[in-house]
């Protein structure tokens, strides 16, 4: 099939969240840093023991590119953090952590709104998948003024399971009722190509996340600089 036909007969988009829709660097080094500076009563030995166990630099305010809070669930974050804080409950670490992520200062990839406006006017479904949980996920949309524009929204704790496995996907493939080929997973993270092969859909890679194009290659039919490209990419354009 010609590039061209087969873009035309993409009628649905389903994006990752940080690292996608929203710049990965630019939202969470910041949230990062003032949560586990709070975290440890501003303690900056304790706050950067806390950092340590999850990838995160906090004196120099970066992430590691392998550090697991990338594709994690709150689940996966708090198990690394809770042997830092012999204290406290699992449950309420969570709690918590998805309570401060929801006022997490959000740095669009592209501008939102008109580029998901441009993919509606087509007729094109769109949706949201991500391993952070859907409140705090919801509450990023209703920020960027977006939530109401996607027809799908799944977090890790919206009983369709996390990513790599495909859950997330597959619901929002019958949610619209659109089979594998009609559809696009596009994310920044090895995580979201997996669940996209897995789910039998196309695969878009993009590097507002922290992973390369050395380390998604294998996984994506494409990969392009951020989000904003993707318009191009779906008229058949050479991006």
């Amino acid at each position: 099939m010609l590039k061209e036909q087969l873009m035309q007969a993409i009628a649905g988009l389903l994006f990752d969240k940080d690292g996608t829709l929203f710049d990965f660097n630019a939202t969470w080094t910041v949230w990062a840093h003032g949560f586990l500076g709070a975290l440890a009563g501003g303690d900056a030995a304790r706050a950067t023991a806390l950092g340590q166990a999850i990838g995160f630099d906090y004196i120099q305010r970066a992430f590691d590119p392998l550090s697991p809070v990338i594709a994690g669930t709150p689940e996966d974050i708090a198990a690394l953090l809770l042997p830092e804080l012999p204290d406290r409950a699992e449950a309420d670490l969570i709690h918590h952590m998805n309570t401060a992520a929801a006022d997490a200062p959000m740095a669009e990839a592209a501008p939102l709104a008109p580029l998901l406006d441009g993919f509606a006017a087509q007729g094109i479904k769109l949706g949201v998948a991500t391993n952070d949980a859907e409140a705090p996920a919801r509450a990023h949309l209703a920020e960027a003024g977006v939530e109401l524009r996607f027809d799908f929204i799944a977090g890790s704790d919206s009983g369709f399971g996390a990513k790599p496995r495909p859950g997330q996907l597959l619901a929002f493939l019958e949610t619209t009722g659109l089979m594998p080929e009609q559809a696009l997973m596009i994310g920044d993270s090895r995580h979201d190509l997996l669940a996209g092969r897995a789910a039998g859909m196309g695969t878009v890679a993009v590097l507002t996340g922290l992973a390369t194009s050395a380390e998604l290659s294998d996984l994506a039919d494409v990969i392009l600089p951020d989000i904003g490209y993707l318009p191009a990419y779906l008229a058949g354009c050479d991006v």
